[in-house]
């Protein structure tokens, strides 16, 4: 069966512990591996796909300043964790034969390149996996929206947020037995009601640039290929 991608350039917003596995904290290398497998199935489809992943399995900015460490150290601190959890995936991702670059917000050129938005671009429309590292580069932002941020910038068509339930629920899944899931949402319900999809800063940018945003499971194989190739999974966010 011919399977056609229902978006051509998406970015996709992986969480750090997403890379944690089995472990309590760092990066379990088997975790890394079944991610960029599923990543892998969806460049055989010629799509073309940003990737910002968080740092939380390695450093959490936001705990830290709570307890009492300056906020701007800490939320730089939690920045580098993204770049080596970009750089562990972009070496999975490259020993399946997936062409990947690293850019970071902030400049370390012996190891990845600076962001660019047009070398972004270039190197999408050249079929490369771009994983952008390093936040926004400026304290006080978070990863989410750091996501957003570049999902403008790289004019994705969507954002896909991998988390580790199936969609938006009316209440924590995780705690409550009758928890509903929504099937599509609008981006002012999400903030009225305060769902904790995203930050405020992220949804609200969404809502200004007309971006849809679908959060699925990432944990069940295979559905990152079905979301993007327009299967109904997840939940929708939209206008």
């Amino acid at each position: 069966m011919d399977i056609r991608p229902a978006y051509r350039r998406v970015l996709l917003k992986l969480s750090g512990e997403s890379l944690m596995g089995t472990l309590s904290s760092g990066i379990d290398p088997e975790a890394v591996d079944g991610i960029a497998e599923e990543i892998g199935e969806v460049a055989d489809l010629g799509v073309q796909l940003g990737i910002v992943i968080g740092g939380g399995n390695i450093f959490r900015g936001m705990a830290a300043s709570a307890k009492g460490m300056d906020r701007t150290t800490a939320d730089y601190m939690g920045m580098l964790a993204t770049v080596i959890n970009g750089l562990a995936l972009q070496n999975s991702l490259e020993r399946r034969g997936v062409v990947t670059r690293v850019q970071t917000a902030i400049e370390m050129r012996q190891i990845a390149e600076p962001f660019i938005q047009r070398r972004a671009l270039r190197h999408l429309e050249k079929e490369r996996m771009v994983i952008f590292a390093a936040g926004t580069g400026n304290p006080y932002f978070t990863s989410d929206t750091a996501a957003t941020l570049r999902a403008v910038e790289i004019k994705a068509e969507v954002i896909l947020k991998a988390t580790n339930v199936d969609g938006i629920y009316d209440r924590d899944p995780l705690k409550h037995a009758d928890a509903v899931m929504y099937e599509n949402i609008s981006y002012t319900d999400v903030l009225t009601k305060n769902l904790k999809v995203m930050d405020a800063t992220a949804i609200s940018m969404c809502r200004d640039n007309g971006l849809p945003l679908i959060v699925f499971n990432l944990h069940k194989a295979g559905n990152i290929r079905r979301v993007i190739c327009g299967e109904a999974v997840g939940t929708i966010v939209g206008g």
